[in-house]
């Protein structure tokens, strides 16, 4: 490794600046390549860079050179440093771009003012609402326990660097309490981030998506009321769950979310959350957009009341009073592959039905109707060979059987209709009528011995409604003077909202909960409600700087940034010795600057706490 000099003018004076190098052997010669830039020096700093100068050409007295700056006879000689070239070295180096990016989003939607309002400093080493901001950032960069974060994670960032707060004083007793501190503003901090989001991307919160995900535990949750076994969202009906309710805008910023019980059905959480919504933010024209599991005639009925709208799907079997509108004419296109018709509600109320047709949807439906229907049709086989050969005997046990069958592959259930009896009474019976010849085999009629014949027929009704019905859903609105194409383009929104759920707990390890108290589990939750929100504000950012929207890879990007101490062995000119340390930040490679760039992002060189960091955010949206 070496030093360069790097000369820059700018407003008319000349700055100096110095980098560390490394020269490297690649396919096409030595090439150099830059570690880390140790920004501009003093003239004592200088002068010891002089020398150095000196040392690597062999000359007692050089004239300018690479390291050399030129000195006034003002100068003091006792400021003259030697750096000792083999000791230079790089030391401690850690993650810094993604909890560097991490520290920036937090202060950009305001969370470090809002929670210092909140948690203000009393005797605590560390304040509440730096721990909050080490939690949501370890969220948001490396998801794991609290005691990763303690003996992993934080030791291994600069965080230490930006928050200073030594990695001695990040332990998993003040991370658990921090958890404990934070759940109490739960709401304050919704309205806070509601009212940022409106401020930084101009967004509007008439529409609002609803939606109910689950997530599970490790472990019996003995002490957890609220952790129970309902349906697993997460493939896990042997663990017991709590499910999550969330609230986002059609451009998927949350707004906010609750936690119910674990065998909470979904439409019984639609009153919490709208009154969570009127006593937060109090009462609004609010257009509600739900799926077809929120739906229940006592729901609507409650949000009409509360003088807001709906926009809901219907249950599949609500097709049957739309047949005749599915064979009819005066469908539209709204998409490639997407019709929809606007039908009246028949009972002459103000609601309307917006029914739907997707090509995609109907392709689909049709190739997992007709994998059922295969199962269930062998499946039969096997039972009719097994009742032909005498191993099933017993009727009772034929309709168990049966009823398995039919509840494995529910989709073509209905596709046949099965007729299971004792063959051997309805065979005694002909032999009877017509005589048995010498020599011919006996029928015994007894029930006891009597082979069972399980025999089916196409239910032909059943699989031609099947035909009609694929890729077919109706939505249900008592919205006035929207287009059906409206409708329908609002309602596809609710892809936002399960595009969260699969975000938080996959991206931001979610699943699965550890924490075993039901407070700690709804901080725990609150946590990852606070990195998405982090997360979709880096989303919005990277749209509006035409970055389309994928934050975790600008996260795996910057974390290739990394911090260090490049250690410079000096003497002094009184022939004491010391050692140099300068904190810097490794140069970005051409991705990670054009990411920055187009950001409008300016990288710290020199890291001296939480000074340099301010530059992260673009003017127009600091703090």
């Amino acid at each position: 490794m070496f030093l360069k000099r790097l000369k820059r003018h700018k407003q008319g004076k000349a700055h100096i600046h110095w980098a560390l190098m490394r020269s490297e052997r690649t396919a096409k010669g030595p090439r150099h390549r830059l570690i880390a830039y140790l920004g501009e020096l003093k003239k004592g700093e200088a002068s010891g860079f002089a020398q150095l100068a000196a040392t690597l050409e062999h000359k007692q007295h050089p004239g300018p050179s690479l390291f050399d700056v030129p000195c006034g006879p003002e100068t003091p000689d006792d400021e003259i440093v030697k750096v000792r070239l083999k000791g230079v070295r790089l030391d401690r180096v850690r993650d810094f771009g993604d909890v560097w990016m991490g520290y920036g989003l937090w202060r950009m939607v305001g969370l470090d003012t809002k929670l210092s309002e909140l948690m203000p400093a009393g005797r605590e080493e560390v304040p509440w609402p730096i721990v909050a901001q080490i939690l949501t950032i370890a969220r948001l960069c490396s998801p794991g326990s609290e005691l990763s974060i303690e003996q992993r994670w934080y030791p291994a960032t600069a965080l230490e660097d930006i928050l200073d707060v030594p990695a001695g004083k990040v332990h998993t007793d003040r991370l658990y309490a921090g958890l404990d501190k934070l759940l109490a503003h739960k709401d304050e901090i919704e309205k806070h981030i509601k009212r940022r989001m409106e401020g930084l991307f101009n967004l509007k919160f008439d529409v609002l998506l609803y939606d109910i995900t689950s997530s599970f535990f490790e472990g019996g949750c003995a002490d957890n009321t609220m952790a129970k076994r309902g349906h697993s969202r997460d493939n896990r009906p042997d663990c017991p769950q709590v499910c999550i309710g969330l609230v986002a805008t059609p451009e998927g910023i949350p707004l906010a979310h609750e936690v119910f019980d674990g065998n909470r059905h979904d439409s019984k959480t639609v009153r919490t959350i709208v009154q969570t919504l009127e006593s937060k933010y109090g009462k609004a024209d609010r257009v509600f957009v739900m799926d077809r599991g929120m739906v229940s005639e006592s729901n609507l009925d409650y949000i009409k009341a509360q003088g807001c709208r709906y926009l809901v799907g219907t249950p599949k079997a609500s097709l049957r009073g739309f047949e005749s509108h599915i064979t009819a004419e005066g469908w539209k296109q709204v998409h490639e592959g997407v019709d929809v018709k606007l039908v009246p509600c028949p009972d002459g109320t103000t609601e309307t039905y917006v029914l739907t047709r997707s090509a995609d949807r109907t392709l689909k439906e049709k190739a997992m109707n007709e994998r059922f229907i295969k199962r269930m049709r062998d499946g039969l086989e096997k039972l009719a060979k097994s009742a032909a050969s005498g191993h099933l005997k017993d009727v009772a046990t034929a309709n168990q059987r049966l009823g398995r069958l039919k509840e494995q592959n529910a989709r073509g259930s209905g596709a046949f209709d099965v007729t299971i009896g004792p063959a051997g009474v309805a065979a005694a019976g002909a032999a009877a009528a017509v005589g048995v010849g010498v020599g011919a085999e006996k029928i015994d009629p007894s029930p006891e011995k009597a082979k069972l014949s399980v025999t089916w027929t196409d239910n032909k009704q059943w699989v031609a409604w099947k035909a009609l019905s694929e890729g077919c859903y109706v939505l249900r609105t008592n919205l006035q003077g929207a287009t059906p194409e409206d409708l329908w383009r609002q309602y596809t929104k609710l892809t936002e909202v399960e595009a969260a759920f699969r975000t938080v707990k996959s991206e931001l390890g979610l699943r699965p909960i550890w924490h075993h108290g039901a407070e700690r589990v709804k901080a725990h939750i609150l946590i990852c409600f606070l990195a998405y929100v982090l997360w979709k504000t880096l989303g919005q950012w990277m749209k509006r700087a035409g970055l389309g929207d994928a934050p975790r890879t600008v996260l795996d990007e910057l974390k290739k940034l990394k911090s260090g101490d490049v250690l410079l062995p000096v003497q002094c000119a009184q022939g004491r010795e010391r050692l140099l340390r300068i904190r810097c930040v490794t140069e970005p490679e051409a991705p990670v600057k054009v990411l920055l760039n187009r950001l409008g992002v300016k990288l710290a060189r020199r890291l001296r706490a939480a000074d340099n960091v301010t530059e992260l955010l673009p003017a127009e949206l600091r703090v």
